[in-house]
Order: C-alpha cells, then sequence, then structure tokens
C-alpha cells in the first residue's frame, strides 16, 4: 500500500470516528475528542496550576478580574459550559491569560499592565474564552494525533524501501506540516478566537473599540525581533486590529443593545 494510501486511510478512519464539526464561524473542523474529555483534562491541567503557580492574594485585583470575566461568561451558550465558570488570578509576570474546557479562566498578574481598562481586560478574557467556544484545543489535539499517524505511515514506508536519507527525509516533512499546516492553523484560530472575542464582550456591554487599543498596548509592550508572519503561531499585531476593525460595526451593533455596562474597577 502507498505512503498516500495509508495516510489517507488513517484520515479516513478518523473522520468516520469523529465525524466534522463547524466553527462559529462556519470553519470546518475534525474534532476526535469529546466535551467530557476535554473538560476533563481541563480541570486537571487548572489542578496543577493552581498548586504550581502563586495565587495573588490581592482582593480588590481578584474582585476585578472576576468582575470581568463574570461579566462575559453569561453569554457563553450553555451547551459550550453551563455551570459557575472559576477564574484565578495568578501572580506572575506573563502578559497573558487562558481559559480551558469546563469552565476555568486564569488571568496573569502582567496582563493588568497592559491591558489598561476593563474594556481591554475583556477584550482577553473574551478572546479566550473564544478559544472554547470553538473547540481549538479539541481541533489541536485532533490535527496533531492525526499528523502523527500519517507521519508514522511515511516513515514506515521510507524504512521498509530502505529509501536512503531517510533522517532528512522526515525532518523535512516535519518542517512543511509545521509551517504549511500547524502554523496557519493557529493563526487561523487567533483570528478566529478575536472574532467571536469581540463579539462577546460588545454583548457583555464592554467597548469593543478598546480590543483595537489593547492590541496597540500589546505591540508596544512587546520585546525583541517579531518572527515573519508566516513563521509564527500568532497573526502580527496589526493583521490582529484589521481584522478586528473589518468585525467592529456587527461588534457596535451588539454593544449598543447590551442590556447592562459593567462597572469593573481595578
Amino acid at each position: 500500500m502507498s505512503v498516500w494510501r495509508k495516510t489517507l486511510l488513517a484520515l479516513g478512519v478518523s473522520a468516520i470516528v469523529s465525524g466534522c464539526a463547524t466553527s462559529p464561524t462556519g470553519r470546518n473542523q475534525v474534532l476526535l475528542y469529546s466535551s467530557d474529555q476535554l473538560a476533563e483534562m481541563g480541570d486537571q491541567a487548572f489542578s496543577s496550576m493552581k498548586e504550581e503557580l502563586t495565587i495573588s492574594n490581592k482582593r480588590v485585583q481578584n474582585d476585578y478580574v472576576e468582575c470581568v470575566a463574570n461579566s462575559i461568561t453569561p453569554y457563553v451558550p450553555k451547551e459550550v459550559y453551563s455551570g459557575q465558570w472559576e477564574v484565578v488570578v495568578f501572580d506572575d509576570e506573563q502578559v497573558n491569560a487562558f481559559a480551558l474546557p469546563g469552565g476555568k479562566i486564569g488571568v496573569y498578574t502582567g496582563l493588568l499592565g497592559v491591558a489598561k481598562n476593563q474594556n481591554q481586560l475583556a477584550a482577553v478574557i473574551g478572546h479566550e474564552i473564544g478559544h472554547v467556544i470553538a473547540e481549538h484545543g479539541n481541533e489541536r489535539m485532533s490535527q496533531g494525533t492525526l499528523i502523527n499517524m500519517g507521519s508514522q505511515a511515511v516513515g514506515q514506508v521510507l524504512a521498509a524501501n530502505e529509501v536512503g536519507q531517510t533522517g532528512p527525509i522526515m525532518a523535512a516533512i516535519g518542517l512543511g506540516v509545521q509551517v504549511g499546516v500547524q502554523l496557519p492553523f493557529s493563526r487561523t484560530h487567533e483570528s478566529e478566537a478575536d472574532v467571536i472575542g469581540l463579539q462577546l464582550m460588545a454583548q457583555s456591554g464592554f467597548d469593543p473599540r478598546q480590543s483595537v487599543e489593547l492590541w496597540k498596548n500589546m505591540d508596544a509592550a512587546s520585546t525583541g525581533e517579531r518572527p515573519m508572519e508566516i513563521m509564527s503561531t500568532h497573526p502580527a499585531p496589526q493583521t490582529r486590529i484589521d481584522n478586528l476593525q473589518a468585525n467592529m460595526s456587527a461588534a457596535m451593533t451588539d454593544y449598543q443593545q447590551a442590556a447592562s455596562r459593567p462597572d469593573c474597577k481595578q
């Protein structure tokens, strides 16, 4: 059996097992893992982080982050998570945040110096929840499973036929997969989460225009040389800003129709 037939067979079996899914923006997805599996993984990962990292003991800081997060989570579809989200502030200089399946949100204190107000923090939290809504974690793990299956099939065929330079060939295949498949997927996920997060923050009553200001701040706060976008897992800041602005009209409509305006004080 040829390498391509083996690869196609692996893909076909996986597709039959998992079925196809569609992201909130209408993009086709292959998801091999169940929501329960992802929630369990998220809970385990979050528990480990709470044991390994320092949790902020500043009440005002915690109340502020919880206020922003709790203003957004009611607008998350119930089929994604219907319980009370757990929000933890980690005392760490990272300019970052994350959300995990199973209703978990983590914010690093370093982010609070770059996200200058509640609206900018809402843009980040909305973005991270957007990853959960779109099941990007499931999609990335599923993609990794399929790539590993295909790579193993290629390696076995090369070895069985005693093809010379098997190592360099496999290394080239790995680089091609990374640049041609994994990195574009990562950038697609980031852009998709930006759009979902923009909608979430606007529906929650946070000013979506501040998402653009956030990325200006992020760009200014970045240090060192940024890799070319094609070699990066994330879109360039200006690409993100352009994407946000392209979706701003719909977000402003949601914002103007929002039932409330949160008042979260840092």
